[in-house]
């Protein structure tokens, strides 16, 4: 895993091309890059997120930011009274049980989302330092 400015990127190795691409994962907005090697990787992904925040800024937006790392889970009491029993059984807090398992969780989801795909390309990353924005359904 790759971080800049709070941005978080994943780098698969494409053997046809023999290029290592890259993904932005922490934000709605696409930011791909590629590189031949770590050193040119390291630059592509700084200079794609420095393309994207001036693009940004640019067209007078402000860029999707990171995850901040937090968010609001509502249960029914009965699914909160589990949740804490789980957690005091496995002597760990709440908040470290459930990030626990949700990272367990949605790695195995993304896994099998890799695979259903036919080789992991869950998006195609594009050419070094290109942006652009996806549309929200919500």
């Amino acid at each position: 895993m790759m971080r800049y400015k709070g941005y978080l990127a994943r780098v698969t190795f494409d053997d046809e091309s023999e290029l290592f691409q890259g993904e932005v994962l922490n934000t709605r907005d696409v930011i791909t890059f590629q590189g031949q090697s770590v050193d040119e990787l390291h630059r592509a992904f700084h200079e794609s997120v420095e393309d994207y925040l001036a693009f940004c800024a640019q067209r007078g937006e402000k860029p999707d930011p990171p995850y901040s790392g937090k968010f609001m889970v509502r249960l029914s009491p009965d699914q909160h009274r589990l949740a804490v029993s789980a957690a005091q059984q496995a002597e760990k807090s709440l908040n470290a049980w459930v990030a626990e398992r949700i990272s367990r969780d949605a790695q195995q989801e993304l896994k099998t989302a890799h695979v259903k795909t036919q080789g992991g390309n869950l998006g195609s990353p594009g050419s070094n330092a290109r942006s652009g924005r996806l549309l929200d359904e919500d």
